[in-house]
Parts: C-alpha cells; structure tokens; sequence
C-alpha cells in the first residue's frame, strides 16, 4: 500500500515499538539512538521494549502499539531456527533477542500490524516466516560483494536494484535505479518466507528488501540501514515516512 498524501495522516502521532539489544558483558539492555530520533523527528513516538520473551508482556505491548520496528542486532540469528546447523563463521547469537522478536512477530500478525524490520530485523522476519538465510556471505555466495563496510556507517557503499512497481520502487520515486545503500551484515535472505517477496538486490543477487504480498498491512524488511541516513537520502527518509503514515492511518480507518 502506497500513501499518496502522507501529511493528511499526520494528525495523531503513532506509538511505534522498537525491540531493544541485550550487552552480554554488561548484563543491560541498550539501543542506538539513530532509530529513535527518526521516527521522532518524522513524526512518531518511539517506545524501547525490553528483550523479556514473555508472550503476555509483548502481546500488551504490541496491542498498545502502532507499529512495530525490530532493529538491526551485533548477533547473529541461529541457523537452528531454519533448520541448519552451525557453520564457522558464525557470530554470537542471544537467543532473548531472537525469542522476543519472533513472539512479536506473531502477535503483530495476528492483530495485523504494521512492521519495519532493519537488518537484523528483515532477516528474523524472514526466519518467522519460514524462510531461510544465508549463514555468511562471503562463505556462500561466490564473487560476492563487500557487505560489512565498516566506517564511516552512513557511506552508501553499493548500489541496489528494486523491483518495478514494488512498495519500496514507488517509495524511491524517479531515478530508483541509481540507487546505493549502506551495508553492514554478513547474512542475509536465502529462501524467501510465506507472503513476502524480495523487491530489491545488491549486484551479486544479495536481497536487499522484501515486502509482505499482502495489502491489509505495511510490512518492509530493507537490509540496509535507514537509521543513518534519513536526514539527506531521499529513499530512506521515504521508508520511515510510509511507515509511520501506515501507522497513523491505520488508527483512522
């Protein structure tokens, strides 16, 4: 679903919740602020949810909620979870991470909710749909691209390609096929899930964005990162904005 006029829905601000990251040395939960100050500063409440895979404490917070953000993570999803087993390369995984953000993902389907998932995000999506990733790109996609870019976080390291008529095409505008993103993981979409379809590619066949199939709700999983560069990338900033107005239209129906 695309919002022509998005400022109409701009009325009432939407409660949007944003699963938190859990610091295995420090025992705390903890957040970068990128996500926050973007749906704040384009028109949302952001609300920080901690990593407690209690279904009654996350049913209320999804129930209480507009939407649903489940961030970018320093943790791996474990291939357990789509049926592989570990392979070397690997990173850490926390499996309160990955338990609450699917428990969200299950009640956020069962109201119907509207869910932006960034990176890690896009990629438990997947996993919660029955998808399945890949464990490490540069083991397992031959002449791959350089995905994990290091600093600075916001340089636009590839391009990427987007799928004609897609939510993510029609949220670019003119010239979406001139686009390059940031790119920090080393993961990524391999079969696709139920009702989603992949909508943009990096150059060596790397999925980028997937999209639910469905037109009842906004669900959009980018593998790159927003956050960083809503302030001057119009693609990004389009994102955020198409969320929130789904969001906050949502409540008028």
């Amino acid at each position: 679903m695309i919002y022509s006029n998005i400022d109409r829905f701009m009325a009432r601000k939407p409660v949007i919740g944003i699963s938190m990251r859990l610091e295995l040395e420090t025992d705390r939960f903890y957040l970068g602020r990128d996500y926050s100050e973007a749906l704040e500063s384009l028109g949302a409440i952001p609300l920080h949810f901690s990593l407690i895979p209690n279904p009654q404490y996350l049913s209320e917070i999804v129930r209480r909620t507009d939407g649903i953000l489940l961030p970018g993570s320093d943790t791996d999803v474990d291939p357990w979870l789509f049926g592989e087993e570990p392979r070397p390369n690997l990173k850490k995984i926390v499996p309160e991470k990955e338990a609450t953000d699917l428990l969200v993902l299950e009640e956020a389907e069962r109201m119907k909710k509207n869910v932006l998932g960034i990176c890690f995000g896009m990629q438990i999506l997947n996993v919660y749909r029955g998808g399945t990733l890949y464990q490490d790109i540069e083991s397992d996609i031959e002449n791959c691209l350089k995905h994990e870019q290091g600093r600075p976080l916001a340089r636009e390291s590839h391009s990427i390609r987007l799928l004609e008529n897609s939510l993510v095409s029609k949220i670019a505008g003119d010239g979406f096929d001139k686009l390059r993103v940031n790119s920090h993981h080393h993961q990524s979409v391999k079969a696709v899930g139920s009702h989603l379809r992949p909508t943009a590619w990096a150059k060596d066949g790397v999925v980028e964005c997937i999209e639910d199939t469905r037109e009842d709700r906004f669900v959009l999983g980018v593998q790159w990162h927003p956050e960083l560069s809503w302030k001057w990338d119009r693609l990004s900033r389009g994102i955020f904005e198409h969320f929130i107005a789904a969001c906050t239209a949502d409540d008028n129906r």
